[in-house]
């Protein structure tokens, strides 16, 4: 069956509009909550001595710069629970986030679409152009689909290689 014989999208992206796929690695949940859903009063991190200092402001939990460097490139699989309440807590995300598939992929599919929310409330994707992806020929968004998978995958190699 093809997406254009009404087959479901989601079961060809396994990343959401976006977000991480369900089972995703630790570093790339916790990647993915640094660039989409950081916090605005706490100010656009540089580093991870200024992550893990928003962390710890926020939350009270004491967390080192080598820590959040442990997690993002997936040196640390299985951090303690008080490192995952409070990055929950902070990134305003259920712990289930953290946990099995079966859990955290409907938190995932809400999270993108808050992040998605907020893209277009600041202009970054212009609302139009949501409204015209609704519009199109299934065989259209197929095309569409395609399109921006291609420039995701290839968004992440160049991120891999800088």
């Amino acid at each position: 069956m093809s997406i254009r014989d009404g087959e479901d999208l989601t079961m060809l992206n396994d990343t959401g509009a976006g977000g991480v796929a369900p089972g995703a690695a630790l570093a790339d949940k916790v990647e993915w909550l640094i660039r989409n859903q950081w916090p605005a009063e706490a100010g656009p991190p540089r580093n991870n001595v200024e992550t893990a200092a928003a962390i710890a402001r926020a939350t009270g939990e004491d967390i080192s710069s080598t820590t959040v460097w442990k997690l993002r490139t997936g040196r640390q699989e299985n951090p303690q629970l008080k490192t995952l309440t409070a990055l929950a807590t902070f990134f305003g995300v259920p712990i289930g986030y953290f946990g099995f598939p079966v859990e955290a992929a409907p938190i995932e599919d809400d999270l993108t679409f808050k992040a998605l929310r907020r893209e277009v409330e600041h202009g970054a994707i212009p609302a139009e152009v949501l409204r015209a992806l609704v519009d199109l020929s299934a065989d259209a968004r197929w095309v569409v689909h395609e399109m921006i998978l291609g420039a995701a995958a290839a968004d992440r190699r160049r991120g891999e290689v800088g």
